[in-house]
């Protein structure tokens, strides 16, 4: 606490944790719990444990934003920096902490990880994620990394349900300015009838213009940038600062933001596949979710893939999927984003400072050959990850009859507490195996880069067996399921051992 701001704590669910630290002009303590413990459970497949950080801006320092998280980065790493005469240590351990981005703060992880160098950290290189590519950082939103995972849900509905891509309907919120609202138009195989932005509501039913809405993307630009002369009959748009708008159905919309703001609530908003790509949480919550579904009580949308963390609560998705809607929670379509994360933290851990800036520092337009490949190496990770537990969820929803977003948290609990108890285990302190595991982990482009003799000596302990225990345990759980045997688990280590 001090002048500027008071610093919320960090919700921690493991010790090593990539936190998206968020300046906020007013705050809900309860959203930012929720936020981090979706962190967690997102986080299944790495080593890392999911957080939240929030800097409370006081009522006289709404403009104090980047003042304030120099402040807190500061406070963080004179907690981390240890020994420290002024600081009593009760844990006794070092303590590994990395940042994210998050709202109002994407434009300083350069700072922080400057700064951190400055101030002695040797964690440097990975105190921040999301930095510029001249700093090493991998941007999610460049590469497509959180939408690769939202996508193979996408993929994966369409291929379990026997539907061709060019055939599907999608209407989704978030629009061609955003990370995953435009990444969803490139990436998109299906056809879009509605994009919902901060600009406004743009609509058609007979499927808006694919070309200009990769235009659009391509210039990460807002909806009201539509040419609407591409528009049918049936199509408009309605910008927030609009009033008393006639649609071309003769319904009168008196105020152009309370249109947006609930569009996805109106009857227009009807297609085969719903991907929230933005919005804020709980925009479908109990006491709306009646509005889902249309005058006879069918569900607009036969498939949700949730890639806006929180956009739908938990009890409006039970009553989605009891009437038969295929939905996927962000918990499980949303985690490509922290994978990459993951990755650019592991790329800086193991690599010298001379080989980070060799290889992972882009200078101007061109990449270094490395950084491309490992780029590539994340998002065939991101899709493996997806496509391996979309899997396990259809498998267990065929089997018990549960609700895929139920599925999706018992996943996410019985891997973390497997992890848990392989990080305690004798495995751990097996060398040969260990080598194995991590070499599985492993982008091959970083195993070919520096050897798996340099990544084992260079890797913090902690952060390794963190490792060895996320890959066995969430491959084990994807694999067999959340009734697994123990037999099956003994089976699985052999054939690793293999």
């Amino acid at each position: 606490i001090n002048a500027e701001y008071m610093g919320r704590r960090h919700p921690r669910h493991q010790v090593r944790l990539p936190a998206g630290v968020r300046a906020q002009r007013g705050v809900d303590a309860f959203e930012n719990y929720n936020l981090a413990l979706t962190q967690q459970l997102k986080n299944k497949d790495i080593p890392e444990g999911g957080s939240k950080g929030t800097i409370l801006l006081h009522f006289n320092h709404q403009d104090k934003t980047e003042t304030s998280f120099h402040k807190y980065t500061d406070a963080i790493l004179d907690l981390i920096l240890l020994p420290n005469p002024q600081i009593v240590d009760h844990h006794g351990q070092e303590e590994m902490l990395f940042f994210g981005p998050d709202e109002n703060t994407a434009n300083v992880m350069d700072w922080a990880a400057t700064h951190a160098r400055q101030r002695g950290y040797r964690y440097w290189k990975g105190f921040t994620t999301g930095k510029t590519p001249a700093m090493g950082g991998v941007p999610h939103d460049t590469y497509g990394m959180t939408t690769h995972s939202v996508q193979q849900y996408v993929l994966g509905v369409q291929a379990a349900e026997g539907l061709v891509g060019g055939q599907c309907t999608k209407f989704q919120t978030g629009g061609p300015d955003g990370d995953l609202g435009s990444n969803s138009i490139k990436m998109a195989n299906d056809v879009t009838i509605g994009i919902v932005d901060g600009s406004g509501v743009l609509y058609d039913p007979r499927g808006l213009d694919q070309k200009e809405l990769l235009r659009l993307a391509e210039a990460r630009t807002v909806s009201s940038n539509f040419d609407r002369q591409l528009l049918s009959p049936e199509g408009f748009f309605v910008g927030v600062r609009e009033q008393d708008v006639t649609l071309p159905s003769g319904e009168l919309v008196p105020s152009g933001m309370a249109f947006r703001n609930e569009f996805h609530l109106h009857g227009l908003a009807t297609a085969m596949f719903f991907v929230p790509c933005g919005g804020r949480p709980e925009a479908i919550n109990i006491s709306n979710v009646d509005r889902m579904f249309d005058g006879k009580g069918k569900p607009r949308f036969k498939y949700i893939v949730e890639g806006a963390n929180l956009f739908i609560t938990q009890e409006a998705r039970g009553v989605l999927e009891e009437a038969g809607v295929v939905l996927f929670k962000d918990a499980s379509a949303n985690k490509g984003g922290v994978t990459s994360s993951s990755r650019e933290v592991l790329a800086a851990l193991v690599m010298t400072d001379a080989e980070f800036a060799t290889h992972m520092a882009v200078s101007g337009d061109a990449a270094p050959p490395f950084y491309r490949q490992y780029v590539a190496d994340v998002q065939a990770c991101i899709d493996e990850n997806a496509k391996l537990e979309f899997e396990c969820i259809n498998a267990c929803h065929k089997e018990t009859g549960m609700k895929r977003s139920v599925i999706t948290d018992l996943l996410s609990e019985k891997i973390n507490e497997l992890n848990s108890s392989i990080a305690q285990s004798t495995l751990a302190h097996d060398k040969n195996l260990v080598r194995t595991v991590v070499k599985l982990f492993m982008p091959p482009s970083l195993v070919e880069l520096v050897g798996m003799d340099a990544i084992l000596e260079r890797l913090p302990e902690a952060y390794l067996t963190a490792a060895f225990a996320a890959f066995i345990a969430s491959r084990y759980v994807y694999r067999y399921g959340l009734h697994a045997q123990e037999v099956h688990f003994l089976t699985f280590i052999t054939s690793l051992g293999h």
